[in-house]
């Protein structure tokens, strides 16, 4: 069986905007890479139920959001002064769209239409900085929703996740805000299937905090591990964070060490270091597990390769198949809806 899988990259050397190809599910082999939209630096992607795509866009050296039709063609832009977006995410049951931008510290909050084209409805501007030299101003790097249907935002630049509740219209109302470790870096968050629990992945520290999800933007500290073995010392910078659908066990990716953590989930929720593998790349910016759970892919934006592991379901352990399959300055993969 195929499944198409789409990479958003960086357009800085190689790349000319968003890719798509086939992955084969019973062999673990990617094949067949084509342009599926010209677009600058469109890095993180996000499908609909209607398959309209959204991505980080720019147009006429204005920054902000894209959408495209599932052949490629493209919606609209909706951007503004600046620099562009680094997350988007879509909220199906308030049809909406949430974007993060990393340089401008904003929450952005955008209605989609009947065509699928989103359209701004409101925006928060987030203020503060922290103490490590990245952390000068607010670093939006997140937006997408808790289990309880708010929108949650992670803030590298202040050590903040904050939540919001949002009307059917597309207007934010500040809920709470969780403080993470000094110099830690909040960069994206996942929420535990079953358990009242939340895992915070940390660029600037390198780690993941392991958080008591109260409900209603409400979190509780519980446990902070590294994505690091011991006695490492090089530059590193967290990246990605994923989590098994059977709830057992979280994935996390390291650049710089360039590597994938692998952790079990214990009964608590809280984790356990199962192995540290190399990514067999640089710099591996994102990752996803499959539909199937079968398989783990890993795109690297400064070696421009992807690299697929073949996943145990019953462990969790990862074995690397490939990393020889060509995408240019991957830094986003996504599988359809």
């Amino acid at each position: 069986m195929k499944e198409t899988v789409y990479f958003g990259t960086y357009t800085r050397r190689l790349s000319k905007g968003i890719y798509k190809a086939d992955f084969d599910t019973e062999t673990g082999q990617l094949t067949n890479l084509e342009l599926f939209a010209a677009e600058p630096s469109p890095t993180y992607l996000a499908f609909d139920q209607q398959q309209h795509l959204y991505t980080v866009g720019s147009q006429d050296g204005l920054g902000g959001i894209a959408a495209y039709k599932t052949d490629g063609t493209l919606l609209n832009h909706v951007v503004e002064e600046g620099a562009p977006h680094c997350y988007v995410a879509v909220d199906e049951k308030r049809s909406l769209v949430y974007g993060a931008n990393y340089h401008k510290g904003q929450v952005l909050v955008y209605k989609r239409q009947a065509d699928g084209s989103p359209l701004l409805t409101d925006m928060d501007q987030h203020s503060g900085q922290g103490p490590h030299e990245n952390q000068t101003s607010p670093h939006v790097h997140y937006t997408d929703l808790t289990p309880d249907q708010y929108l949650v935002t992670c803030d590298l630049g202040t050590d903040e996740v904050t939540t919001y509740d949002v009307t059917l219209e597309g207007k934010l109302s500040k809920l709470n805000t969780y403080q993470s470790k000094p110099g830690a870096g909040a960069r994206h968050i996942v929420f535990h299937h079953h358990y009242k629990i939340a895992y915070l992945i940390c660029e600037l520290n390198s780690t993941i905090e392991v958080l008591i999800y109260d409900g209603v933007g409400e979190f509780e500290r519980m446990q902070v591990i590294s994505t690091l073995p011991d006695g490492y010392t090089g530059f590193n910078g967290t990246a990605a964070i994923r989590l098994s659908k059977d709830g057992k066990y979280l994935y996390a990716s390291n650049r710089g060490h360039d590597s994938i953590a692998v952790y079990t989930i214990l009964a608590d929720g809280s984790l356990e270091l199962l192995e540290i593998i190399p990514s067999h790349g640089k710099t591996p910016r994102d990752f996803d597990i499959t539909p199937d759970q079968e398989f783990l892919i890993a795109v690297h934006q400064d070696s421009d390769n992807a690299t697929v592991f073949k996943r145990n379901p019953e462990s969790g352990r990862l074995a690397e198949l490939s990393n020889d399959f060509h995408v240019p300055e991957g830094v986003c993969i996504s599988f359809s809806n």
